[in-house]
C-alpha cells in the first residue's frame, strides 16, 4: 500500500479484503468501492494482465493507489474475504481454492447462480468446482437478505437479472406472472473490458440493436429466481445495446393472471420495496442518468389500456448489476451494515 496515499479507513477494518481480477471494469470499481469502504481494508488488487501498473494508472477516476499484482494463493495471508471479478469458467477454480482456505468469497462471474448444473453446462459449458453449487447463496440482496448473513459463497447476479427481477418481484411474489416479455437495453460496459466489436466506436456511434435474440444465457437465470418466488414462467429476454458507457433500463410487459388495477400494482410495489435501502418505487418511468454511479435500482409500475402490466427498471449496471451489488453482500456476510461504503 502506497504510504503517500493510505487507506481512509474509521478504525481497525472488519475485515481485510482481496479483489481478484482488478483490472477488469468490475473488478476496478470493486477494488474503488473497497478502498473507500471505511470499514473494509483492501490488502490486494491482482491482474495476469496488467500486473505491476498501479491501479489508478489503468483507471485514473478510481484512484485506488495499489500495484497490481498476480494472484498466488500459496503465499495469500490474513485475507478474510475475496470479490473474485474473473469471467465465467475462470473463476470457479480459485473460488474453490479461496474457499479451501477458509476466505469469504463474493463472486462476480456466473458460475455459481445457476442451481441446476444441466443448466449451466448447457449455457455455460463444464463446471470447475461444482461441489459448490449447493452451498452458493444467490446475491439479489432484496430476495436473500437473510441467507447472506450467514453465507460463506455468493454469486452475484447478472446485471440484467438484477434489473428484471427486482422489476418482478412484486409481482411474481403475489402469483400474478402469466407471460413475460423482457426489453432489456445496456451500455457497452455489460460486453467488459475490451469487449471486441461492442467497444468499438464506429459501431456503436448513433446506432443500437438486438442481439443473442433466440436465446440468452441470463433468461434461465431471470426464469429461476421467478420460480424461486413462485412465479414460474417462461420467459422471452431480448438484450439490446445501446451508445453509453454504462447503465441498464429494463422494460417488462407482464399479462397477469387475473386483472389488476393501475393504483393496486403500485401500491404493491410501493409496500414491497418501502423499506428498501437501495431499491425505490418511483412515480415515473426512470431514466439511466437516475441511477448512474450508485447501487440504486429505480423500479415504475403501471397499468396500460389493455390491461397489460408494464413494469421498468433502472440500474447502473457496474453498481448495482455488479461491484455494488457485491459489497452490499458482503457488507451482510461480515455482519455489518449493508449500505457502508455505498452511500
Amino acid at each position: 500500500m502506497s504510504e503517500a496515499h493510505p487507506q481512509p479507513l474509521d478504525g481497525d477494518p472488519a475485515a481485510r479484503v482481496l479483489v481478484a481480477g482488478a483490472s477488469g471494469l468490475t473488478g476496478a470499481l470493486a477494488a474503488q468501492i473497497v478502498w473507500r469502504h471505511p470499514r473494509l481494508e483492501l490488502v490486494a488488487a491482482t491482474s495476469r494482465s496488467d500486473a505491476g501498473t498501479r491501479l489508478d494508472r489503468l483507471y485514473p477516476r478510481y484512484r485506488v493507489p495499489l500495484v497490481l499484482t498476480e494472484l498466488d494463493l500459496d503465499t495469500l495471508e490474513d485475507v478474510d474475504a475475496a470479490i473474485v471479478a474473473y469471467p465465467h469458467g475462470a473463476s470457479a477454480p480459485t473460488v474453490a481454492a479461496l474457499r479451501g482456505l477458509g476466505v469469504l468469497v463474493v463472486d462476480l462471474s456466473a458460475d455459481f447462480r445457476l442451481r441446476d448444473l444441466p443448466t449451466y453446462e448447457r449455457w455455460y459449458g463444464e463446471h470447475g468446482a461444482p461441489q459448490l453449487l449447493e452451498g452458493a447463496v444467490y446475491g439479489l440482496t432484496e430476495l436473500y437478505r437473510d441467507e447472506l448473513r450467514e453465507a460463506e459463497l455468493v454469486a452475484t447476479p447478472g446485471c440484467y437479472p438484477t434489473a428484471s427481477v427486482l422489476a418482478l418481484a412484486p409481482l411474481a411474489e403475489r402469483g400474478l406472472l402469466a407471460d413475460v416479455v423482457i426489453d432489456a437495453k445496456q451500455g457497452v460496459s455489460g460486453a467488459g473490458r475490451g469487449g471486441g466489436d461492442a467497444m468499438h466506436f464506429v459501431t456503436m456511434d448513433e446506432n443500437a440493436f438486438a442481439y443473442k435474440t433466440e436465446g440468452h444465457r441470463h433468461r434461465p437465470e431471470i426464469e429461476q429466481e421467478l420460480e424461486a418466488l413462485g412465479g414460474a414462467v417462461p420467459v422471452t429476454f431480448v438484450p439490446h445495446l445501446l451508445p453509453l458507457d454504462q447503465g441498464e433500463l429494463t422494460s417488462c410487459y407482464v399479462q397477469t393472471t387475473e386483472p389488476i388495477s393501475r393504483d393496486e400494482v403500485q401500491a404493491l410495489y410501493r409496500e414491497r420495496y418501502a423499506g428498501e435501502r437501495f431499491v425505490h418505487a418511483v412515480e415515473q418511468p426512470p431514466g439511466l442518468r437516475d441511477v448512474r454511479d450508485t447501487n440504486e435500482c429505480h423500479v415504475y409500475v403501471t397499468v396500460e389500456e389493455r390491461g397489460r402490466v408494464l413494469a421498468f427498471s433502472a440500474v447502473d449496471n457496474l453498481w448495482k448489476g455488479a461491484s455494488g451489488q457485491a459489497v452490499q453482500n458482503l457488507n451482510l456476510m461480515l455482519g455489518l451494515d449493508e449500505g457502508e461504503g455505498l452511500e
